[in-house]
């Protein structure tokens, strides 16, 4: 049977936690202005944020009837 010469590369790592690592340059957001978005991008986000506006207040009116504070005729 043949033999074969396994050479492996061994590379060392240090693990560094953030807290005790040197800190970074932030980035600058100054000057940027706004963001061109096509009229689709627009009409998605438009829909989505009314998603979740409606969400919210179909949330916050199903915490109301459980709490009993909604008088329903039966």
């Amino acid at each position: 049977m043949a033999t074969m010469n396994v050479t492996h590369d061994v590379n060392l790592y240090s693990v560094i936690h953030p807290l005790d690592d040197a800190p970074e340059q932030k980035c600058s957001t100054e000057g940027l202005g706004r963001i061109a978005m096509t009229r689709a991008v627009r009409l998605s986000l438009g829909a989505l944020r009314g998603y979740l506006i409606l969400m919210a207040l179909m949330l916050a009116y199903h915490v109301v009837d459980l709490a009993g504070l909604m008088h329903r005729a039966h």
